[in-house]
């Protein structure tokens, strides 16, 4: 019993040894040792064995990417618009040593400059280029952190803008502007289809138009072939046996037609001085046939010497 006290005492010490000069180290991680306050090593995964009440690991590092929220900060614009801005911060610490040494509070030295980077670059646009240019500002926050942070050991990988707030009256003016574009494309819509519409109709009217106009043309020339066709016919019949008297004949119907049509709708009777000798107005009319036939045959005569 008198033994137990001291061999639980020098149980718990030489656990205490084993902790302090044993370390494993996980995968992604580093550990800074100082050797009586001084830097002396960096242990990187896998395992390591250190001095006794000489070695101590002072500072603890995982090599992995992680993010850092960067609260809300005001910024103003080019054109004097104050704007909410937050955002994400990615990095990943390259030098455990520089990480250690280089700065007192990484995180907190990483947040203020990620704000204070991101007032200089909004300050540099307008407030429209904020909206439109997201992807821009994006990668010149990056590269002014990543450039400003290297001597810390740090790898800032992105930037990521999480929302932008801008004031309730930018807000309001916003919304009416919206509100006057979305009815500016609806009477550009309307007056194009307008447009378009007449420009349909006319190009129909003129097809139409074209359209009547061959269709009168093509009926002109059937109309003209057929009655050319008619006139030869009459021709060749006029020459042919018998065709002297079958004009004769065509001569005193149309005649007394043309009469019997004047007496049954005219309101006017107009009669010729040779009324009662129709025979003798029919040889008239044959006469001057005879003569005109004639005419044409002796320029035809004429024609073909």
């Amino acid at each position: 019993m008198d033994f137990l006290i001291p061999a639980i005492g020098v149980g718990v010490v030489f656990i205490i040894m084993i902790r302090s000069i044993i370390r494993i180290v996980p995968q992604n991680s580093a550990l800074i040792v100082e050797r009586l306050g001084k830097y002396n090593k960096t242990l990187e995964a896998g395992f390591h064995i250190l001095m006794p009440f000489i070695d101590k690991v002072a500072y603890r590092h995982s090599l992995k990417e992680f993010a850092i929220d960067v609260p809300s900060q005001q910024a103003i614009t080019r054109d004097n618009v104050a704007l909410g801005i937050d955002g994400v911060l990615y990095l990943r610490i390259m030098d455990p040593k520089a990480a250690s040494y280089g700065v007192e509070n990484l995180r907190f030295a990483i947040v203020q400059l990620a704000q204070t980077t991101m007032r200089a670059e909004i300050g540099k646009l307008s407030l429209d280029d904020t909206f439109e240019s997201r992807d821009n500002i994006n990668a010149m926050v990056t590269q002014e952190i990543d450039e400003a942070s290297e001597v810390w050991g740090t790898k800032v990988l992105r930037y990521e803008v999480k929302d932008i707030s801008p004031p309730r009256t930018i807000l309001e003016e916003m919304e009416k502007q919206m509100g006057a574009e979305r009815e500016r494309r609806v009477a550009v819509t309307t007056s194009e289809g307008y447009r378009q519409a007449q420009i349909n109709q006319a190009d129909g009217d003129k097809q139409a138009q074209i359209l009547r106009a061959q269709g009168t043309a093509e009926s002109l020339i059937i109309e003209a072939r057929a009655r050319a066709d008619a006139i030869a016919a009459i021709a060749a019949a006029i020459q042919g046996e018998g065709g002297t008297a079958a004009v004769a004949q065509q001569l005193a119907e149309q005649y007394i037609s043309a009469f019997e049509e004047l007496a049954r709708d005219g309101t006017v009777a107009l009669i010729p001085a040779d009324g009662g000798d129709i025979s003798g107005m029919v040889a008239k009319a044959f006469t001057a046939f005879e003569k005109l036939k004639g005419q044409v045959d002796q320029a035809d005569t004429i024609e073909v010497s």
